[in-house]
């Protein structure tokens, strides 16, 4: 391996490391963290944690401060409200539509082996993996719908939607198990093929994950 691909695999490292402590909440929204606190914990130089830093500062995830280190850029209330909202209509879009395309059945059988995933998943301490399958449960219907744009606007909500359920769900031994409940019964009106109610249960379950996430 070159000297140019050794730096950037040293870069990719830092970048994915400290961004899934970010998106599972490790790293908590309002905390100052250093190049050097990374490059510690991973036995690297600063350099290849300075160029992370610049790429997750480009997504907004770290607001850079020079000779002082990077914030996490907390949660707003206001971009959790967005991304429900958004959710909101792409799911509800995309269950009426499977419904309507008479795919509805297979897409319930897909989600249900998501949700066969999550269920297994020990929690407290894997809150991480549960909102993993959590969104692929729901991006599961989505992209179901068969519209690439939505669905490619829906995948660019990921890190977004990872933060906010991971925020939702941190310290919180109450919702996950309403959340496997209401994914069953999400599951069972997909395959019922009841377009109204399914859409109003979705509505109500982002609801509750935004509001947990607001707390």
């Amino acid at each position: 391996m070159s000297t140019r691909d050794r730096s950037q695999a040293a870069g990719d490292r830092a970048y994915r490391w400290t961004k899934d402590r970010i998106l599972d909440g490790r790293l908590e929204g309002g905390r100052l963290i250093s190049e050097g606190e990374v490059a510690d914990a991973l036995a690297l130089s600063r350099t290849p944690v300075r160029e992370a830093f610049l790429r997750l500062a480009a997504e907004g995830l770290l607001r850079l401060y020079p000779k002082r280190g990077a914030l996490i850029v907390p949660v707003s209330p206001g971009e959790v409200h967005d991304i429900a909202e958004a959710r909101t209509f792409l799911e509800r879009h995309a269950a009426a539509k499977v419904i309507a395309a008479g795919t509805h059945r297979e897409v319930a059988a897909e989600m249900r082996a998501v949700l066969d995933e999550q269920r297994a998943v020990p929690m407290p301490e894997h809150t991480a993996r549960f909102t993993q399958l959590d969104r692929e449960f729901h991006a599961t219907l989505v992209q179901a719908a068969g519209n690439a744009l939505l669905a490619g606007f829906y995948s660019g909500l990921r890190d977004r939607q990872l933060r906010m359920v991971n925020t939702a769900l941190r310290d919180n031994t109450v919702r996950p198990p309403i959340i496997i409940e209401e994914h069953a019964r999400i599951c069972d009106l997909l395959a019922a093929g009841d377009t109204e109610t399914l859409q109003a249960l979705i509505g109500n379950h982002i609801a509750a994950v935004r509001d947990e996430a607001t707390h």
